[in-house]
């Protein structure tokens, strides 16, 4: 029994891996992260954006509202419409769709086109996140999985920290075309660097609508859904709103308010490698942490956060549990669903990109109608019930088979 519907060739048996392939992981990593700096570009470019185009910021907010919805919606049916093609193939399409949308959105005369290359760009991101991890176990011996997950994941991370800000950065001092245009070039640079180290993935088993139905029947992989939803759900209703919690909450002044964001981001990348290392061992106890973790953040930061020492302090253990998300849920998908890892994977990703926007959704209500710090107590009180559906779930802290 394979981690993945993969012949047992494609994974190197001996304890030593080749040089070529930990390159190739490295680059899947910085190809995830071009991809999550793509889908959040727009939220630093929106005045400029708006300006040039004639819409306000809240209309051009739809730049990161379409691409999260689509993504959703294709994660789980690319691998239907896919079915057997090289997975090789599929992610060297992927990227060149995404340098194509990004292209388009960098010359995009109206905003109604601009739209539509952020479609595109959904359905690069869906696809790509559902492949990554999936394809980078197939890279490595079983004991170096946790932490080619946690390097792919780990770039995704780093797009918070680098990624985001230097795209708004450009875009400040030049054009916001220009940053469209950057972030393309450096799609094309992983492009080449894939084609070149990525080994031919050959397809296992087709997956079929039917094989998507029966992994959310599979108990284990629902609870990581689940736990998925409730997790990033909890963390964007209220880190959506995390500048003015700062400026408000704990009395930190604007000028600050960048720098405790990348020590976030910092805090964020050293979670993901903590995680990475402690879900190899158990995923169960390592995700009941996490979601401990963040709950207990979230809920005292309204009463431990109201000084500028105690929000940064509560905001870099923020950063830290919610850094471990991502690549803790990933690993107990992939060891609950051996056999059909990327149909899962795919699932996961739906539910992830799904819980961004209603998190934010959510998050943005209550702001509005309740108070701000209650989004804080919000994200808690998501966060909570995954203790619950993950101590309850079989399944995702057995070590995966590989192959005989």
């Amino acid at each position: 029994m394979t981690l993945v519907d993969t012949p047992a060739s494609v994974a190197p048996d001996a304890e030593r891996v080749p040089l070529r392939r930990w390159l190739a992981v490295v680059a899947m990593a910085v190809g995830t992260f071009v991809l999550v700096t793509v889908e959040s570009l727009p939220v630093g470019l929106l005045p400029f954006i708006g300006g040039t185009l004639g819409v306000s910021e809240g209309t051009a907010g739809l730049m990161v509202t379409v691409p999260g919805l689509v993504a959703s919606a294709t994660a789980p049916l690319l691998p239907v419409v896919i079915r057997r093609l090289d997975r090789r193939i599929v992610l060297l399409g992927l990227i060149v769709l995404m340098v194509a949308a990004n292209v388009l959105s960098a010359l995009a005369p109206t905003f109604a086109l601009l739209l539509a290359s952020r479609f595109l760009v959904g359905i690069s991101i869906g696809r790509f996140w559902a492949l990554a991890a999936g394809l980078a176990v197939r890279l490595v011996p079983e004991r170096y999985v946790p932490r080619a997950v946690s390097i792919v994941f780990g770039g995704a991370t780093a797009a918070n920290v680098l990624g985001v800000p230097a795209g708004t950065l450009i875009g400040g001092l030049g054009d916001w075309r220009i940053a469209f245009f950057a972030v393309a070039g450096l799609g094309l640079v992983v492009l080449v660097a894939l084609t070149v180290l990525l080994p031919p993935l050959p397809a296992g088993a087709a997956v079929h609508l039917r094989t998507l139905s029966r992994q959310f029947r599979n108990p284990a992989v629902r609870a990581g859904i689940l736990a998925t939803f409730l997790l990033v759900s909890g963390h964007f209703a209220a880190f959506t709103f995390v500048s003015p919690v700062l400026r408000d909450v704990s009395g930190i002044g604007e000028a600050m308010v960048g720098p405790l964001l990348l020590g976030f981001g910092v805090a964020g990348i050293a979670g993901n490698f903590l995680a990475g290392a402690a879900a190899a061992r158990d995923a169960r106890t390592t995700l009941v942490a996490l979601g401990v973790a963040l709950a207990a953040v979230l809920a005292v930061f309204p009463l431990l956060g109201g000084t500028p020492v105690g929000g940064t302090v509560l905001l870099i253990a923020w950063g830290l549990a919610f850094g471990g998300v991502p690549v803790g849920v990933q690993t107990w998908i992939l060891r609950s669903a051996p056999d059909s890892a990327e149909a899962a994977t795919a699932l996961n990703t739906s539910v992830f990109n799904l819980a961004i926007a209603l998190g934010a959704l959510f998050g943005g209500i209550v702001a509005d109608h309740v108070a701000l710090s209650g989004v804080l107590l919000t994200g808690a009180l998501l966060a909570v019930p995954t203790t619950v559906a993950m101590w309850s779930a079989r399944g995702g802290t057995r070590k995966a088979a590989r192959p005989a």
